[in-house]
């Protein structure tokens, strides 16, 4: 947007989607400062949390959350609710920082890929951590440039009409967007690698997007469900690499070997359905990783690859990357952690960007 380029996108999480939104909008910032002001204003003089609002609290978010900052979040909450109405252009903004404080003010381990409690763990304050959380993210906005609410470029970029339109969807159960992309990025989930609905359930239960976050991991890309309906035939006709791997995974356990023939074919109706997106002589960007179960490499960048070569991808291209940065370091604790120690066990050294276009 900031190159006048104009902007399509779908997710079935709806976190990602939460975010997306308000990183493609642009906000006044004296608006935001006020709209601070109010949250923190009806955050100190809102009422008690009463018994009626603590039974609508998840069980789940207790094991998460002590009572006293279970508390908070609630008066928290309502107050972006009041301050900010449903019509509000800024309600996702401040609907967003709070979403990004939930991990710090609980017991969720720190940098932690994978639910689990820290038991030493001192939680965040949450007025002090929401409210360093928004200017943070104010500052982003404004090296975008304030002054308007409208997904346009910044005032140093090009005029253009640019517009952004995000979704929260499943991209394969639905129709194809009206618009014909020149370009299509996407990172794909890595399939037993991370679950995002257990990574984003704090989000997904304080915002009211699942009552119980295991909902939402159905109909993700290799998701478990129903998987008992594969028959054999059927996989070998994604050919010999989905094959090979699912005889080798299914030694160990047949339900896992299952679910990764369901992410290949799922992976599968994705590049097809990307190539039936694109222009004539578009190109699409994958960035995918391999991942390992129980010692057992699964090739998904190469299947990705064999994938984009029968949907008519012509001009093909692997570049390997490092994983090296923020928290995504290549080697990982026994507590699941990411680490820097390279005498602990190393996974997710490299990713690739598969590249080709459409012919």
């Amino acid at each position: 947007m900031r190159n006048g380029k104009s902007f399509w996108g779908c997710d079935i999480n709806p976190i990602a989607t939460l975010i997306a939104h308000v990183k493609t909008r642009r906000y006044d910032d004296r608006g935001l400062e006020r709209k601070l002001g109010a949250i923190a204003k009806h955050f100190r003089v809102g009422d008690t949390p009463s018994t009626e609002d603590r039974l609508g609290i998840p069980d789940r978010l207790y094991y998460w959350f002590d009572d006293d900052t279970i508390d908070d979040l609630l008066r928290l909450r309502q107050a972006i609710y009041v301050s900010a109405p449903p019509k509000s252009r800024y309600r996702k903004f401040f609907l967003c920082a709070f979403s990004n404080i939930l991990k710090p003010t609980s017991r969720w381990l720190t940098k932690s890929i994978k639910p689990q409690i820290d038991p030493d763990k001192s939680p965040r304050e949450v007025m002090e951590a929401f409210t360093d959380q928004v200017d943070l993210m104010r500052k982003a906005n404004r090296v975008r440039g304030s002054g308007s609410t409208c997904a346009t470029p910044t005032p140093t970029g090009p005029s253009s009409n640019a517009t952004a339109r995000i979704r929260t969807r499943n991209f394969l159960a639905s129709r194809l967007p009206t618009c014909q992309p020149d370009l299509i990025v996407t990172s794909p989930p890595y399939v037993t690698s991370y679950n995002y609905a257990d990574i984003h359930q704090l989000s997904a239960l304080w915002l009211g997007y699942a009552s119980d976050y295991r909902d939402l991991r159905h109909n993700m890309l290799g998701n478990e469900y129903q998987v008992e309906r594969l028959r054999r035939p059927a996989i070998e006709r994604l050919g010999s690499l989905a094959l090979d791997t699912y005889d080798t995974l299914a030694d160990r356990d047949e339900r896992k070997a299952r679910s990764v023939a369901r992410y290949f074919f799922d992976m599968n109706r994705v590049v097809k359905k990307c190539s039936k997106m694109l222009n004539e002589n578009g190109m699409a960007v994958f960035v995918i990783g391999n991942t390992m179960y129980q010692g057992i490499t699964i090739d998904n960048r190469q299947h990705v690859t064999l994938c984009m070569a029968s949907a008519g991808f012509q001009r093909i291209e692997t570049v390997s990357r490092k994983v090296s940065w923020k928290i995504m370091t290549p080697y990982r604790d026994a507590r699941g952690r990411f680490t820097r120690d390279s005498t602990k066990r190393k996974v997710y050294a490299e990713e690739f960007v598969v590249i080709g276009r459409r012919r």
